[in-house]
């Protein structure tokens, strides 16, 4: 049996999921595969990708290998599961799936339900990771953190917590505490959470969460990085909480908000440098590869002055809104923008910020190949009703196309709003300028 052609037919969104008691007999009936690696877990509403890619290249320059379990994927699914920053090869993508539709199958007669699409995937990556033998175990949870899949595992090394904003407030509350709970329901019996400082309210509440588990509070900020303009980028100071002093890095992304990302990354790595897990020659290594990173789809330039990024909720528009000024101060040019989201997303409070902040010189929306995209049609009309008028396209060629054509020397294109936005972007570059 196919392996991508059976996943894609579970259902990528219920409402009802699998208990980890549940989760855990599969992986039982696996050999319980989680239990022999070593995990750092990463949660949160944004940062989150980008810190399992700093630790990932990180990990990777050292000489450690690193399996990283991440979601959603832009254009293909291998993309999730990667094998020292790379996807791993559609041979251990069958394999991994024959193993645990085996177990599936088995866990069924017994009177459990399929896994869900993300409990499917998580188990594979659990059986695969195992398979290659890899140092560390990169997880970012699916949705949340307290009922989430991945916190069946039961000791990671660290617990990490990135920026919260409110997002699937539907599925996880409708304020940031609420929010805040629920990925802080990662936290486990002493093991030391490191944290985004930034919100005094998701603050509160983590810290309350790790004073129960008796696990060590290491919030961050930006207020411990300081950031400099040179030549090629951003570079960034950060104060390191575990070994003190601070450590210096040019910043792989644009993005300013990518110092909070570095920082939380990197003290992490010096929590597990502090506590021997990792070997104390490799921390220019370290550095090293955190400069090295790379995450698609995340302030990505993939043309001069043409950003792909997957802003898809109000935390993550106000970071983009805050680069885009900074690049549009340093370039001096006009803003376009391409937009699409899905239904479920507060796409009008989007919008409008990024309209009220950017004034773009022409905007276009286009509706997503995904059964939740919104009409390009109540897209324009959000645009219109913020006094900023959106050519509208039933194609993302399409759209990419008249953004481009209306893009002068010096201007900036941001394409924004979702992640399958940015996967149909990703192939239409492929497919013109055979690039990415």
């Amino acid at each position: 049996m196919k392996a991508e052609e059976y996943v894609n037919q579970i259902p990528m969104w219920t409402r009802e999921k699998n208990s980890l008691e549940d989760v855990r007999t599969v992986l039982g009936r696996l050999g319980n595969p989680d239990r022999r690696l070593s995990v750092i877990h990463v949660a949160g509403t944004n940062g989150k990708g980008s810190v399992c890619a700093y630790l990932t290249s990180a990990l990777k320059k050292a000489g450690y290998r690193v399996g990283t379990f991440v979601s959603p994927h832009l254009t293909d699914i291998r993309e999730r599961f990667l094998l020292d920053g790379e996807m791993v090869s559609p041979e251990a993508f069958q394999l991994a799936f024959d193993q645990v539709k085996v177990a599936v199958d088995q866990t069924m007669e017994e009177g459990l339900k399929h896994p869900t699409f993300f409990e499917f995937l998580f188990y594979m990556a659990a059986v695969l990771f195992a398979g290659e033998k890899v140092d560390f175990w990169v997880m970012e949870t699916g949705m949340g953190g307290r009922l989430d899949t991945t916190n069946v595992v039961e000791r990671p090394l660290a617990s990490v917590i990135t920026s919260i904003s409110l997002d699937h407030t539907q599925y996880l509350g409708s304020t940031v505490e609420a929010i805040a709970g629920e990925k802080a329901g990662i936290i486990k019996e002493g093991v030391p959470v490191l944290f985004s400082d930034g919100d005094s309210r998701a603050s509160g509440v983590i810290r309350k969460k790790a004073a129960e588990k008796k696990a060590l509070p290491i919030p961050v900020s930006l207020a411990g990085v300081r950031l400099r303009e040179e030549k090629d980028g951003l570079r960034a100071e950060i104060q390191d909480l575990s070994l003190g002093g601070t450590v210096s890095l040019r910043l792989p992304f644009p993005a300013v908000y990518q110092g909070e990302n570095a920082a939380i990354a990197w003290n992490c790595l010096s929590l597990l440098l502090k506590e021997g897990i990792l070997r104390t020659d490799c921390r220019e290594e370290l550095l090293l590869g955190m400069e090295e990173t790379r995450w698609p789809g995340r302030m990505e330039e993939v043309l001069p002055g043409v950003f792909f990024d997957g802003a898809h909720n109000p935390g993550g528009i106000q970071a983009l809104i805050q680069t885009a000024l900074r690049l549009k101060k340093r370039q001096g040019g006009r803003i376009l923008l391409l937009f699409s989201a899905v239904e479920d997303k507060d796409y009008g409070q989007m919008i409008r910020e990024l309209c009220e902040s950017l004034h773009p010189q022409a905007a276009a929306v286009v509706r997503l190949h995904s059964e939740r995209g919104l009409s390009a049609g109540e897209l324009a009309r959000c645009f219109a009703a913020e006094g900023c008028p959106a050519s509208e396209f039933s194609e993302a060629e399409e759209a990419l196309g008249f953004v481009l054509s209306k893009k002068q020397e010096g201007d900036l294109v941001f394409c924004v709003g979702s992640l399958y936005l940015i996967g149909e972007l990703k192939e239409v570059i492929r497919r013109r300028y055979d690039q990415l």
